[in-house]
Order: structure tokens, then C-alpha cells, then sequence
């Protein structure tokens, strides 16, 4: 019997999101499963220090410093041997940017790579097919992060289509809605911003060429889910999140009602989502409309295990000796 991970690389994703900066460290080897050795997050939602001129403050760029130390130190612990460092929506968008990444590089001692938007659809698209297998057919996959929407679509493990837009969950919270509640008619003009910005995407995708899967990613999906879906039973294998689209509508307007503070006591919606749930809710009704989605699945892979898989695919091998 061949040990797998007798050959595994302890890898450590550092992944600097708009909500959260992320270590998810590994035993990467080719073949076998990514399972998670050990994981920290520190929430910075970087929307809320978004100035008028698209720089992020100080004091965002101190959060981020933070978090990023933090993730080094867990690396450290767990001895790790390789680094993937990756950025996404809100460093890639901010004016000062270049700065903040500097400072980041100096910190890790190493390049760190910003993806771009249909990059990151890739990479998250990529994972949800190992996921799902090819018996999945189309696969529809939707990843609402906290400041794009990355939305791919296909047959292969490549997708056909692969984009992004900014309707991230914090990024609508912080344009169209500042106090995170909302009554019918401000819902309705949200609703209105959110589908104008859909636009592209909308256009991509094919309408004769439907999916046969359609699943989200990403926690607020997730979050989403646990308090509005159902989840399926499956006798030998993980459960599964299940959403209707008619469930998401019938929960964005209650809500909107209660203040983010209340918001924490309901089931799913954790402390850091409880501002943006609102608008994260808006965008995944939005394009599962615009799409003609009923029901997303949830898938528990993402960006971090699209990124795993693909370092494997392009350099573990060979690196491993196989």
C-alpha cells in the first residue's frame, strides 16, 4: 500500500481577503486529500477603512499587519516549508496597494501573489470540480467574497467562463448600505445597484447552455445556508447545505429589519457576517435570479483548496519526486 503522505509538503496558504486574512496549513501531497493540519483567521473587514480616493487607511493597513503576523506565527509553529501567499479583490483595487503589499513582503520574506478576478473564479472553480467530481456536468460555481463576486462556469476542470465583478458582500454594504438595516424601498433600490453591476456577468453566460450544477462558495453562502437552507443527510458521506432561492427572499427583508447586533443570535450568521449578511444575501438572490437559479448547493472547498490543488498539479509532483 503506497503512504501518500509520506511524501507530503507541510504547506502554508496565507490568504489575504477583503473580510479576513487566512493561514490554512496542509500536508500537500499528490493524490491525497488536502486536509487541514491547522487554520487561524483574523476578521479585518478592509471595506470599512475604504476612503473616497479607493486608498485604504492607516489603520486598515495596520489590521492587515496584524493579521498577517499572526499567520506567521501559527506558519512558524507548525513548521511549514513552503509559503503561498495570495491577495485578492481589496488589495488588487486599492489605489495604495503596491504600498501595502510592500510591507507585507517584508514581513513574510517573500513575493506575494495578487489574483486577479478570473483568477480567482479559476482557482475556485477548480476546486469545487474536485469536489464535485465529473459527474457534476456543468458546473455552475459562485463565490460571493467581501469585495468582488466571482462567478464560472463549464464542463472541464478549466472553466469556458471565469469572471469577476465588485458585488462583494462588504463592498454593497459599504456603497448601499452604510447602516446595515433597511426598509422595503431601500432594499428594492439596492436590489437595482446590484443587478446594474451584474451586468457583465450576466451577458458571459450563455442562456442555452444551463448548468447541471450550480453551487456557492465562500462563507457567506455558507452562512446564508445555515440560516435560510436545509441541509441533506447523506449515509456515508459529508452533509450537504441545500438553498432555494425562495428561501433567500423570504430571509433578506427579515433581516434587514433587525439591527447587525441581533443579527449574531440567529443560526449561521456569525459575528464578523453580521453587518454584511444583508448585502451578501442581495448579491447571491441577484445573480441566482439573473441566472435563473432555483437551488445552489454548498460547496466546502474554495479559493484556498483551488490554490493547493493547482501548486500540486504544476510543481508538488515534481517536486515530490513524482
Amino acid at each position: 500500500m503506497v503512504n501518500l503522505r509520506s511524501h507530503a509538503t507541510r504547506l502554508g496558504v496565507l490568504d489575504i481577503g477583503s473580510n479576513t486574512v487566512h493561514m490554512l496549513i496542509v500536508d500537500a501531497a499528490p493524490g491525497a486529500r488536502p486536509e487541514p493540519e491547522a487554520s487561524t483567521k483574523s476578521t479585518v473587514r478592509l471595506m470599512q477603512y475604504l476612503k473616497e480616493d479607493g486608498s485604504i487607511r492607516k489603520a486598515g493597513i495596520e489590521a492587515i499587519i496584524e493579521a498577517v503576523d499572526q499567520c506567521m506565527r501559527l506558519a512558524e509553529e507548525y513548521e511549514i516549508t513552503q509559503l503561498l501567499a495570495l491577495a485578492t479583490s481589496a488589495i488588487r483595487d486599492a489605489t495604495n496597494g503596491n504600498k501595502i503589499l510592500h510591507r507585507i513582503e517584508e514581513r513574510i520574506g517573500q513575493a506575494v501573489t495578487v489574483l486577479s478576478g478570473n483568477d480567482e473564479a479559476r482557482l475556485t472553480f477548480l476546486a469545487a470540480r474536485r469536489w464535485y467530481g465529473w459527474d457534476a456536468g456543468r458546473l455552475l460555481v459562485i463565490d460571493i467574497g467581501g469585495g468582488s463576486l466571482e462567478v464560472a462556469m463549464g464542463s472541464d476542470e478549466e472553466p469556458t467562463v471565469a469572471m469577476s465583478v465588485p458585488a462583494g458582500a462588504g463592498r454593497i454594504t459599504h456603497e448601499f448600505l452604510p447602516e446595515g438595516t433597511a426598509g422595503v424601498d431601500e432594499l428594492e433600490d439596492v436590489h437595482r445597484q446590484v443587478r446594474r453591476i451584474l451586468t457583465p456577468v450576466v451577458k458571459a453566460l450563455p442562456p442555452d447552455k444551463m448548468p447541471n450544477h450550480a453551487v456557492g462558495t465562500s462563507k457567506t453562502f455558507r452562512s446564508l445556508a445555515r440560516l435560510a437552507g436545509a441541509v441533506m443527510r447523506q449515509p456515508g458521506r459529508e452533509d450537504t447545505w441545500m438553498m432555494t432561492r425562495e428561501q433567500l427572499e423570504d430571509w433578506i427583508p427579515r433581516l434587514a429589519a433587525i439591527s447587525p447586533e441581533q443579527r449574531v443570535a440567529l443560526p449561521g450568521i456569525t459575528p464578523e457576517r453580521t453587518m454584511q449578511i444583508v448585502g451578501g444575501g442581495i448579491v447571491a438572490d441577484e445573480i441566482m435570479r439573473a441566472l435563473d437559479i432555483e437551488e445552489v448547493e454548498i460547496c466546502p472547498w474554495a479559493l484556498r483548496e483551488g490554490a493547493i490543488l493547482r501548486w500540486l498539479d504544476q510543481f508538488g509532483r515534481t517536486r515530490l519526486g513524482f
